[in-house]
C-alpha cells in the first residue's frame, strides 16, 4: 500500500518567454530522480499559468495523446492540420492524438491556467495513424452529485472524450467540508492534483498545487475545513505494452 505526497515546492519547474508562462510539473521525464518520473501510461503532467498572457510558439508532437484542461480563463490553440486559431474556455478540454505527427501552438490569456497531460497509447498503436484532435465544451461532460461530492467526468462513463490510451478515467471532484471517502481499485494507480483547498487525508495534510500518488489502496478519506477540489486520473498499475519511458530510458 502506498500514498505519496509531492508538495508543490518539490515538483519540476519550468517556464516560457522569460517566465511569462510558468509551470509546475508533477510528472516529467528528467535526470532528477528525486522528483516524480513517468509511470503507468502517464508520461507528463504540467500545470501552466500566465499572469499577463503569452504564446508558446508552434512545435511538433508525435505518438502521445496530449490533453489540455482549462482550469481558469481561456487559451487559444493553433495546429498544422486545421491552420486556424480556436479558443477554449474554463472547463473545456481538448485532446490531440499526435499519431504520425502534428505541430501546434498555444496562447494563454491573462490570468489563464491549464493542465496539459500527455498519455502514452503505445508506439505500435499510434505511430501509423494520422494526427487528429477534438475540442470539448465544459457542458458536454457528465456531472454527478453524490454524498457531498460533485464529480465531473472528463473521460469515462458517459463522457464524449475519445482516446486510444487504455485504462484511463479522468475526473474532477469538488467536495464539501464533511469527510469524504473515495473508493479505489487496488490494481490501479491514482494521480491526484489539489486544485483548491487544504485537505487532510490518511497520510497527512495537502494544499493547493500539491500532488498525490496512490497505489494498492482500496479507499482514501479526505477532510477539508472549506470547499475543496481535486483533479484525478485513474490508470493501470500494470501497462500491457512497453511505454515510451520504458523503451528509451
Amino acid at each position: 500500500m502506498s500514498i505519496t505526497i509531492y508538495p508543490f515546492e518539490k515538483q519540476h519547474k519550468g517556464g516560457f518567454n522569460n517566465d511569462e508562462i510558468l509551470e509546475n510539473k508533477p510528472i516529467q521525464l528528467s535526470d532528477d530522480t528525486r522528483k516524480l518520473q513517468p509511470y503507468s501510461n502517464i508520461f507528463y503532467w504540467a500545470h501552466a499559468w500566465s499572469n499577463e498572457g503569452s504564446l508558446i510558439e508552434e512545435h511538433p508532437h508525435k505518438i502521445f495523446e496530449i490533453m489540455s484542461f482549462i482550469t481558469k480563463g481561456w487559451i487559444e490553440h493553433y495546429d498544422s492540420k486545421n491552420r486556424t486559431w480556436k479558443r477554449l474556455q474554463e472547463g473545456d478540454a481538448q485532446i490531440i492524438r499526435a499519431g504520425s505527427g502534428i505541430s501546434h501552438a498555444e496562447r494563454l490569456g491573462p490570468g489563464a491556467e491549464m493542465f496539459q497531460i500527455w498519455v502514452d497509447p503505445g508506439i505500435e498503436n499510434t505511430i501509423g495513424n494520422p494526427a487528429s484532435y477534438d475540442d470539448y465544451s465544459s457542458d458536454s461532460f457528465p456531472v454527478k452529485n453524490e454524498e457531498g461530492k460533485t464529480i465531473k467526468i472528463y473521460h469515462g462513463s458517459g463522457s464524449p472524450l475519445e482516446m486510444v490510451t487504455p485504462g484511463l478515467t479522468i475526473k474532477d471532484i469538488t467536495f464539501s467540508t464533511q469527510e469524504q471517502k473515495l473508493e479505489f481499485d487496488d490494481e490501479k494507480v491514482y494521480s491526484i492534483y489539489v486544485v483548491e483547498g487544504e485537505i487532510t487525508l490518511n497520510e497527512g495534510n495537502v494544499k493547493k498545487n500539491d500532488f498525490i500518488q496512490v497505489k494498492e489502496e482500496k479507499e482514501l478519506y479526505l477532510n477539508s475545513s472549506s470547499e475543496a477540489k481535486i483533479f484525478m486520473i485513474e490508470s493501470p498499475a500494470k501497462v500491457e505494452y512497453a511505454t515510451y519511458a520504458e523503451r528509451y530510458v
